[in-house]
């Protein structure tokens, strides 16, 4: 297995969210790349005094084919690690043959996953109960934050990460997440029975109001049709920016030791 990491940051972010995990894989010896998605690279500031409008074209294919240039442009399959939809896209991208190996953190579940917690509908009211928001740019409070991403940090640690990472984002894929089974395109699909598809590690948050734990087991319950390897661990008390939480670490290590232990060559 090569030692080049794409890390596929999520939805309301941009690639500084790796700003922990990307020094401790470099540490490791690792190459890491965290490419942005499409009109997401620029600062977090400048995105949200000017953004631009044609963000609110782009749905989850677009991000999709997004990683798939990139990664298909690389010398040597890489290592796909993504947080949020960033997980859904690192699924995908497996799906279509890429990569050696793939982590999805608190993953946004593909299609044929059921995701109807109250928390999951609190956490997207705003965004899918308003007129009109599938082709807008939208925006985040920060009660909104601390309810999503936060919720299990000590409150005086809530407001720095919204500061530092938070940027307007396309309505499109959250609409195309919540009516997944309506849509003619099948733009959440991944096969749950490719048999080729490299390793895949599902991670959960105990307490994550975005992307409940149960959902990932889920997940986790789906790709186990498939004879590819596919593992899953839940961490206790996390939230759903676990990345940046108080005790990153420790998820970090895991998936150091995971990526470890797997064959030099993903059996295919």
């Amino acid at each position: 297995m090569g030692k080049t990491i794409v890390f596929v940051h999520g939805a309301w972010l941009t690639s500084l969210s790796w700003e922990n995990f990307i020094p401790y894989f470099e540490q490791k010896g690792y190459t890491c790349l965290a490419p942005e998605w499409p009109y997401r690279d620029k600062p977090v500031e400048e995105l949200r005094k000017n953004t631009p409008p044609e963000l609110a074209e782009v749905g989850v294919k677009e991000l999709t084919d997004h990683f798939d240039g990139i990664v298909r442009a690389l010398p040597e399959p890489p290592i796909l690690i993504g947080h949020s939809f960033g997980g859904l896209i690192v699924q995908q991208l497996l799906d279509r043959g890429l990569g050696s190996a793939g982590v999805a953190l608190d993953a946004v579940a593909p299609q044929g996953v059921l995701a109807v917690d109250w928390t999951v509908l609190k956490a997207n009211s705003s965004t899918l109960f308003r007129w009109m928001n599938w082709d807008k740019v939208l925006t985040m409070t920060f009660p909104e934050f601390q309810f999503a991403f936060v919720n299990t940090f000590p409150e005086a640690q809530q407001k720095a990460p919204y500061d530092r990472y938070v940027v307007p984002e396309t309505g499109r894929i959250f609409f195309q997440a919540a009516f997944a089974a309506l849509d003619p395109h099948h733009a959440l699909h991944v096969n749950f029975e490719n048999p080729t598809r490299a390793p895949l590690l599902l991670i959960a948050g105990e307490n994550d109001h975005l992307v409940p734990a149960h959902v990932v087991k889920s997940n986790y319950e789906h790709h186990q049709r498939s004879a590819a390897r596919t593992d899953f661990h839940e961490f206790a008390g996390r939230a759903h920016l676990l990345t940046s939480q108080d005790g990153w670490e420790e998820v970090a290590g895991f998936v150091a030791n995971w990526l470890d232990q797997l064959p030099a060559k993903p059996v295919r």
